[in-house]
């Protein structure tokens, strides 16, 4: 039975960083490695788009912004599903890269309802990326090993 003051045993501490590392990971390193191909089109297009969330984006050059956020991307999607990096690390990699995601969802007026938090049709994509911020809390949150 589910006792939340009880020490929680190895075993489920393990299926649980697994459940919500693995997914996570190879989502963000798949989505990291495709960037790195990107052409100038399309990375002054994701270069605008960032730069909605956060503005300094857009004094960068967009070829070296894309390989950057591709690197990162990459560099985070590994850190997931490297079993020697542990939770409270990849969790708050994970928590910083969602947060900045959301940046660019509360920085358009057209993401959100007039209340400015629900989304807006177009928003939906974005605002998924809230997920990303709690499942790095409860990553960080996982007792140590």
């Amino acid at each position: 039975m589910f006792n939340p003051f009880s020490k929680p045993e190895k075993t489920n501490v393990r299926l649980a960083s697994a459940a919500l590392r693995v997914p996570l990971g190879l989502y963000i390193l798949n989505s990291g490695v495709g960037k790195f191909g990107m052409g100038k089109e399309g990375a002054e297009g994701l270069q605008g788009m960032a730069a909605t969330g956060i503005g300094a984006v857009k004094d960068l050059d967009a070829e070296k912004f894309v390989k950057a956020l591709a690197a990162g991307e990459t560099a985070l999607g590994a850190a997931l599903l490297a079993p020697f990096v542990s939770n409270r690390l990849a969790g708050a990699g994970l928590a910083a890269f969602g947060a900045g995601l959301l940046t660019m969802y509360f920085g358009n007026e057209e993401m959100t309802e007039a209340d400015g938090i629900r989304p807006s049709p177009e928003g939906i994509a974005l605002s998924k990326d809230a997920w990303l911020v709690a499942i790095g809390a409860g990553l960080m949150a996982l007792p140590s090993k």
